[in-house]
This record gives structure tokens, C-alpha cells and sequence, in this order.
């Protein structure tokens, strides 16, 4: 049953849950489990944004939003983004519209922040997430990071 899908902190009460989330195994090679997620929003304080994806009592994934991260790396702060970190939506939470609230959520709390534009990469492949983001807007900005196409969508 489909109540009001939330983000959450994840927390000690909710962290099992969270670290359970598993993607379809096709999938695996789009996204890094919560885990390395996790790790990586506890080397990067402040920059990192990681929530649970609740659904009533249930954690059906996990989101993590970056915060204006110094993208051109030069330190000096000419090319300051924010978006989408990682997006996992439980296999069998799929399809229910988890994912499309997701990221509403994380734009809404960029536009909170006063950012303008959500940025989000992905690996291009058959089972990657490109349509997903075409659906919701995203438009390629011709860049690529780490081998992965960059896109944004105007807030």
C-alpha cells in the first residue's frame, strides 16, 4: 500500500533499513550501494545531503544530494553546483513514483537553499537511468565527468 512517500535523516534507529536497499542486479553497474554512499557523506560533511526514501514505516531507497560542490575543482569556487549524488529505489519499490518524488524532494530543498539548477550525472547504458531523467527534464549539458553524461534541470 502507497501512503506519502518522505525523506528522512537516516538515522541509528533507521540505518539497517537503509543499508538494506538493493537495486535490481542490472542495475548495479549505474549505481553504488547506500554503503559506499554513506561513507562518502561521512568524508564529505556539509557537501553531502543523504535521506532515507519512506513510504509509511518502510524505507523503499535512498537519495543523496550534493551541495554546492566546487565542480571545476579549481578551489576557487567559479562553478559552484548542487544535485543528485546517488538515487536507489529498492528493486521492488520500483515504479510506484519513489524515484520522481525524490528528486521534486532534493530540488525543492536546492530551490530552499536558493540554487537555480539540480545537476545529475549517470552512466549511459541500457539498464542506466538516462530516460528516467530525460522524463523528468533533464537536459544534457554536452559535459562529461568521469566518463558519465552530465545533465541538469532548470528549477
Amino acid at each position: 500500500m502507497t501512503t506519502s512517500p518522505r525523506l528522512v535523516p537516516v538515522t541509528a534507529d533507521n540505518l539497517d533499513a537503509v543499508l538494506g536497499v538493493q537495486v535490481h542486479p542490472e542495475q548495479e553497474v549505474a549505481v553504488s550501494p547506500v554503503v559506499k554512499s554513506l561513507a562518502e557523506a561521512y568524508v564529505h560533511p556539509g557537501v553531502a545531503w543523504p535521506r532515507a526514501i519512506v513510504d509509511g514505516d518502510r524505507v523503499v531507497g535512498f537519495v543523496m544530494a550534493f551541495l554546492d560542490i566546487d565542480w571545476a575543482g579549481d578551489g576557487r569556487g567559479t562553478d559552484l553546483r548542487s544535485g543528485l549524488w546517488r538515487l536507489n529505489i529498492a528493486a521492488g519499490e520500483q515504479g510506484h513514483g519513489y524515484g520522481r518524488f525524490a528528486v521534486h524532494a532534493v530540488a525543492e530543498e536546492i530551490r530552499r537553499r536558493g540554487g537555480t539548477r539540480l545537476t545529475v550525472t549517470w552512466h549511459p547504458g541500457e539498464h542506466g537511468p538516462e530516460g528516467f531523467y530525460l522524463g523528468l527534464g533533464f537536459r544534457p549539458t554536452g559535459e562529461q565527468s568521469g566518463g558519465q553524461t552530465v545533465a541538469a534541470l532548470e528549477l
